[in-house]
């Protein structure tokens, strides 16, 4: 029986439907070693993220996730410029729900399904309770997400297209979630959190395994959006356990991108500081990454710094230009994902120097 381990105190869970943080408030990381990777075995599982499957912290005989899966995952590695050969988007809107939460979304309620839920809740700025609810639907179990009433119409429509029941909240994004953490109790259910489950990440990690593969080894650096970190933290530990098992040789640096209007991971880095202080979100078009108070920001500022990269902020004009100009290279981008080529093009890149950018949700979704 796998274990949740508080990242704050160090206390132990078991795991069960209704545990999602630590009785002293911290987030909860899986119990386990560092998997050994069989790259032999890869091939013996469908062309999906499942390739990965026994790096994933489930019974190597579990055949859950056969019913779950939507064939997410692979999503195509391209050049972004002829001109800039080194430079590369990792297409990850190419996905079924349009998003890159599809990787964590499908292996958490898997879990959750092998752990017999039958209802879950999740909050969401619109990505994460996408793909949750698709996933639901899938595994025939009921779901609440909660959005801001200023959610893209778009992306409110996706997810009352999978059957969820959606609850619209005025107010701010933590305020969202802790509505949502209040009728987790109440109601006494599955949280089906892309911030505190970490079983999410077990999904996310499957973003450096594919572009290893794609990219036979590792970039130089990886140009990430961050909120909540569920793809910079996925990012990190994907390549941590490549580089466990001597498949690569360094960790590529992690360049984290934020809007300068929601920016408490950049101030949390120039001061030096170990964990976030909350912050007043004085607005962005980045909805997906407008997170005031981000739950696991000690874990990635760790990865940021031991990775040796940075924080780049963006203002609100530098993420329409760099959307416009995505646009002009055949990617069609929501307006969040636009902040990642934005920072591309604010970082110092040494004209040899790999790096790729998530294209993380399609254009379509925006307002």
């Amino acid at each position: 029986m796998k274990q949740f381990i508080c990242n704050s105190c160090g206390k132990k869970h078991d795991i069960t439907p209704t545990i999602w943080k630590c009785e002293c408030g911290g987030v909860l990381n899986i119990v386990k070693d560092t998997p050994k990777v069989d790259i032999k075995a890869w091939n013996n599982y469908p062309n999906s993220l499942w390739r990965y499957f026994e790096t994933m912290p489930f019974a190597k005989d579990s055949k859950t996730w056969e019913s779950v899966t939507m064939g997410e995952g692979q999503s195509p590695l391209i050049v972004l410029d002829p001109m800039e050969p080194n430079t590369y988007v990792k297409v990850d809107y190419m996905m079924p729900t349009l998003s890159f939460k599809d990787r964590g979304a499908v292996v958490l309620m898997t879990k959750a399904k092998e752990l017999g839920v039958s209802k879950v809740i999740a909050d969401s700025s619109g990505n994460a309770g996408t793909a949750i609810a698709a996933y639901a639907a899938r595994c025939n179990i009921a779901c609440d997400i909660y959005l801001s009433d200023e959610t893209s119409p778009k992306k409110i429509a996706q997810v009352k297209a999978h059957g969820a029941t959606i609850k619209e909240i005025r107010g701010t994004r933590e305020g969202i979630a802790a509505a949502a953490q209040k009728a987790v109790k109440n109601e006494n259910v599955f949280y089906a959190s892309h911030v505190y489950n970490p079983y999410f990440y077990e999904g996310t990690k499957t973003y450096a395994y594919e572009v290893f593969e794609q990219l036979k080894g590792a970039p130089d650096a990886l140009i990430i959006p961050v909120g909540n970190g569920t793809l910079l933290l996925g990012a990190y530990y994907g390549f941590k356990e490549l580089l466990g098992n001597g498949l690569i040789e360094r960790m590529p640096k992690i360049i984290a991108i934020q809007a300068a209007n929601c920016a408490p991971l950049v101030n949390a880095y120039k001061h030096g500081e170990v964990t976030a202080k909350p912050i007043m979100n004085e607005g962005t078009l980045a909805e997906g990454i407008a997170i005031a108070a981000p739950a696991r920001s000690k874990q990635i500022l760790e990865a940021v710094r031991e990775t040796n990269g940075t924080f780049i902020e963006i203002q609100e004009d530098e993420i329409l230009r760099a959307r416009e100009k995505l646009s002009e290279k055949g990617f069609y981008v929501e307006v969040t994902s636009a902040t990642n080529y934005a920072g591309y093009l604010k970082y110092g890149k040494k004209s040899d120097e790999k790096i790729i950018i998530p294209l993380c949700g399609a254009g379509i979704k925006s307002k």
